[in-house]
């Protein structure tokens, strides 16, 4: 089964707008499990724009599903985890001042680098998955360092979808097939959406995650947040 993890950093976007506790984050977290969302994701950044550490730590006591916190590895995100010991860690390379994520990792050049991060991650209890681009060497690179999952950064899929989602989807499959073959778990965002979700689910069937926030809470403005998560469970289920 493929779960589905809400991104919530565009509700904190939104809060932090206005200055005050409206819409409240975790009250958004709880309602979309109530939903039927099998994850929550955060990406807290340096400058706290959207999700703060604050917010981690509350969502952490009330999150009844898997808590994902994806970030770059400083050593305060590390703390922090720690701290906090979610479900899962996905490890991104995004400079602190990045506007979103936009390539995967390069494993198998930053490999002494990730390895010992990874060790530090899994010493806590924690499940770690690494972001990186649809390449089966940058999979078996992240198995070989020790992550559980890898992460595939799907916005090459969603940008060339409409043209010809064969040829779209083809290096995704090959990835899969690689970490299949490997055992490494598989997960896979970026501007996935419910016009691309459900063919690339068929084509990678054994995903076990995709996490998704923009996409949803863009939907949820004209379909409200139930009637949005149940019709992503769809293209998954």
């Amino acid at each position: 089964m493929t779960r589905l993890s809400v991104n919530i950093n565009k509700v904190a976007t939104l809060r932090n707008a206005r200055g005050e506790n409206n819409p409240d984050v975790v009250k958004f977290a709880i309602d979309c499990e109530r939903f039927g969302a099998e994850g929550i994701t955060v990406h807290p950044r340096p400058d706290e724009r959207h999700i703060r550490r604050s917010d981690v730590r509350e969502l952490s006591r009330v999150v009844t599903t898997e808590f994902n916190i994806e970030g770059f590895p400083s050593e305060d995100f590390l703390k922090l985890v720690e701290e906090v010991r979610p479900a899962q860690a996905t490890l991104v390379p995004d400079a602190p001042d990045a506007l979103t994520s936009s390539a995967g990792w390069d494993v198998v050049r930053r490999h002494d680098v990730l390895r010992p991060i990874v060790e530090r991650l899994k010493r806590a209890g924690v499940r770690v998955s690494i972001f990186v681009d649809a390449d089966p060497a940058q999979v078996r690179a992240a198995k070989e360092i020790g992550a559980d999952r890898v992460e595939l950064y799907t916005k090459s899929y969603a940008d060339n979808y409409a043209a010809d989602r064969e040829a779209a989807v083809a290096p995704f499959v090959k990835a899969s097939e690689e970490a299949a073959r490997i055992g490494i778990g598989l997960n896979a965002g970026h501007d996935l959406n419910l016009e691309n979700l459900e063919y690339f689910h068929k084509r990678l069937p054994l995903l076990d995650e995709v996490s998704i926030g923009h996409a949803i809470i863009c939907d949820a403005l004209y379909m409200g947040i139930e009637e949005v998560i149940k019709r992503y469970l769809a293209c998954l289920h």
